[in-house]
């Protein structure tokens, strides 16, 4: 069986030859000269990317002969019905494979955070509240601390504890404003102990960010979080 790296290219040379007669895909450059040539070379991008994603392999001759037979009108080689289970099953496990793996990873997410803090609240100048947030003050700013209900401008800069940035006003050259109590447990907590013009590094344990949920392709279920912020300002 082969992998499924041409398979954007299978598509689009057998929708080109395939009302032609031919049986047999050519293994020939691809010439996008035409508004059709282009259209079934973006249809086949789409196919390609589909079936990536499925995180399987494709065994292309079957894969030919579908299309092949749609194509020619003929009788598939597989009844509806059995089409249907097949792909079905195959969804199944493959949810069940991804359910798997996330529950996995994030056992090993909170074992790795546990350890990480643990250690972490050794260190000098590491403070430690009641709630397991943890945090250090790199600057001490002199102004009034917000509360949870203020609106406060900051800057920041966040990372997993192996030091991956997942995000950065700095990166962006403009900082935020947000209600301090529509953010994470970890930033209510923690900004709300900083005096206007301090910036302090956050440890923020996973229950106090974004738990088993985790948060986009960066942030894992159960991650622990590192999160330096600048507080700029509370606004009226």
């Amino acid at each position: 069986m082969k992998k499924l790296k041409n398979i954007s290219l299978v598509v689009l040379m057998f929708g080109l030859t395939a009302c032609q007669g031919e049986q047999k895909v050519q293994n020939q450059e691809v010439i996008l000269d035409s508004d059709t040539q282009k259209l079934s070379y973006a249809i086949g991008l789409d196919v390609g990317q589909y079936l990536k994603g499925l995180g399987s392999e494709i065994e292309q001759t079957a894969f030919q002969a579908a299309i092949s037979d749609v194509l020619a009108g003929v009788d598939a080689k597989l009844p509806a019905a059995e089409a249907m289970k097949i792909k079905q099953d195959f969804a199944r496990k493959k949810q069940e494979a991804q359910i798997a793996e996330r529950e996995n990873t994030a056992a090993e997410n909170k074992t790795k955070g546990e350890e990480f803090l643990a250690e972490n609240a050794k260190k000098e100048g590491v403070i430690v509240t009641d709630s397991g947030l943890q945090y250090e003050v790199l600057t001490m700013g002199d102004g009034a601390k917000p509360k949870p209900e203020n609106t406060v401008k900051v800057h920041y800069k966040g990372t997993t504890i192996d030091g991956e940035e997942f995000d950065s006003s700095y990166s962006r050259g403009q900082p935020i404003s947000f209600p301090l109590n529509g953010v994470i447990k970890g930033w209510t907590e923690g900004v709300a102990l900083m005096p206007v013009g301090s910036k302090y590094r956050f440890f923020i344990p996973s229950e106090l960010a974004y738990g088993e949920r985790g948060a986009g392709a960066k942030i894992g279920p159960n991650s622990t979080l590192v999160f330096e912020v600048e507080l700029l300002a509370i606004e009226k």
